[in-house]
């Protein structure tokens, strides 16, 4: 079964979507991309959208029902990429970050911690603005993935 990849659409930056097109033109590898509300994809048979209904988590469980082990999912949503990493997939986020069985579930705690903080009513910031390092990091990332197979 040759990888295939899943993109958590609804949040991924245009930038990264761009990236993303451009390596399944050049691979020909399947890429999927999951979200709530229409999206435009390129005219390529190996690009396809998947529209899912609105509601919470909905794209994310449509992409863990479909995902198979081996497969590499593009997601900044950290309990999304321990689902898919527990399904022995591949979870890298927008920013050219790799999720892994050893650093998943130290990133779900500090998630959960800021979680608590922000619904405590205390002023957490959030994540900086997406910048052209991060998307340099994504493709880089990507590329090391792409070369392996």
């Amino acid at each position: 079964m040759t990888m295939q990849i899943w993109v958590d659409a609804d949040a991924c930056p245009v930038a990264v979507k761009d990236i993303l097109f451009r390596a399944a033109k050049r691979t020909g590898i399947q890429m999927f991309l999951v979200a709530n509300r229409p999206l435009q994809v390129p005219p390529a048979p190996n690009i396809r959208f998947i529209q899912v209904p609105s509601g919470f988590d909905v794209a994310d469980a449509e992409i863990v029902k479909r995902l198979q082990a081996g497969d590499l999912v593009i997601t900044s949503d950290i309990p999304l990429a321990d689902l898919v990493i527990t399904k022995g997939g591949r979870a890298l986020s927008p920013r050219g970050e790799w999720f892994s069985p050893e650093n998943i579930k130290e990133r779900l705690n500090m998630r959960d911690f800021m979680e608590n903080l922000r619904n405590s009513g205390i002023q957490t910031g959030g994540s900086a603005p997406f910048n052209n390092k991060d998307k340099q990091a994504f493709a880089n990332k990507l590329d090391q993935c792409l070369a392996r197979i």
